[in-house]
């Protein structure tokens, strides 16, 4: 579906557009009889093995998680980058460590659990990954560490002994983990995602904040449709279907599509954007970016309507 993202994120005071600038998703779910026929008669629906989705004896609750780590810390970078170019002050909390999975069998199987934030081992504070790791490294086989974390609102501890882990060789206690951080902006920002998960939004969750922040209106009156991840520094990134996100996008009206360039890969983001563009006969314009400033720069010189 395509989505207009006036409707998901309001600025506290910010400012109205004439056009829109409107999220794209994918819709996926376990296969059936019928998606497989779907995917048989219909070019745009598609099978994946189970394999390409979820990371190996990934349960769905964990990848689940995954995505809704993904999709949040998606809306955090795009909050970082709207208020950045927007002259905005805006100041980073890190919250500690966020647990994305556990594996089955080592150490902290049955004592964490994914979504888990790790706040501190021991006496030590820990606000990165790297110093999680580093901290635990410093250890032998057989440690005992005490790990401080929050699960559902609720503050708890844990022991946890030390082991070697079997794919680095290295000491640890089987969890895959990445930072948790918090950008907290003036004004204030509130963005409603819904059951919408994965990374894939943020390039346009920063276009709607940033429209909303300043006086000018860089829709120009045009709706505007769009993917890609986004870095804290401007970066877009690659996504997957982007070839369905076309096909949505057209169905809804938008007159334009900014699509992940990948610096001019051969098997870009745009380039599928393109071919998929010329299938289904879309006057809808494809334009390739490569960071959220590429995109000012063509809304600047873009003709209002």
């Amino acid at each position: 579906m395509a989505k207009e993202l006036d409707e998901l994120i309001d600025v506290q005071d910010g400012y109205d557009e004439d056009g829109a600038f409107m999220l794209t998703t994918v819709r996926m779910g376990k296969a059936n009889i019928i998606f497989y026929l779907l995917s048989k008669f219909n070019k745009y629906y598609e099978l994946h093995p189970i394999s390409a989705v979820k990371a190996e004896d990934e349960t769905d609750e964990e990848y689940n998680i995954r995505q809704l780590y993904y999709m949040e810390n998606s809306q955090e970078n795009a909050l970082q980058v709207a208020f950045k170019y927007a002259n905005k002050s805006y100041d980073v909390k890190n919250n500690g460590i966020y647990v994305l999975n556990v594996i089955e069998g080592l150490p902290a199987d049955g004592k964490l659990k994914p979504g888990d934030r790790i706040f501190r081992i021991d006496d030590e504070t820990l606000e990165r990954s790297e110093s999680f790791i580093q901290y635990v490294q410093g250890k032998s086989k057989g440690d005992t560490i005490t790990v401080h974390f929050e699960r559902d609102g609720v503050k708890q501890k844990t022991e946890i002994k030390i082991d070697i882990l079997p794919e680095t060789d290295k000491p640890g206690i089987g969890i895959a983990l990445v930072e948790d951080k918090e950008v907290e902006t003036d004004p204030k920002v509130t963005i409603k995602t819904d059951e919408i998960g994965g990374p894939s939004a943020g390039f346009m969750f920063s276009l709607e904040i940033y429209n909303q922040l300043i006086q000018e209106d860089i829709t120009k009156g045009y709706k505007i449709a769009g993917t890609g991840t986004i870095s804290e520094d401007g970066t877009i990134g690659r996504i997957g279907g982007i070839e369905q996100k076309v096909v949505a996008a057209h169905k809804a009206g938008a007159e334009i599509f900014f699509a992940p360039n990948e610096n001019g890969s051969a098997d870009s983001n745009y380039r599928a954007a393109v071919k998929t563009a010329k299938d289904i006969n879309t006057k809808m314009k494809i334009v390739p970016v490569d960071t959220f400033e590429d995109a000012i720069e063509y809304l600047k010189n873009l003709k209002a309507k």
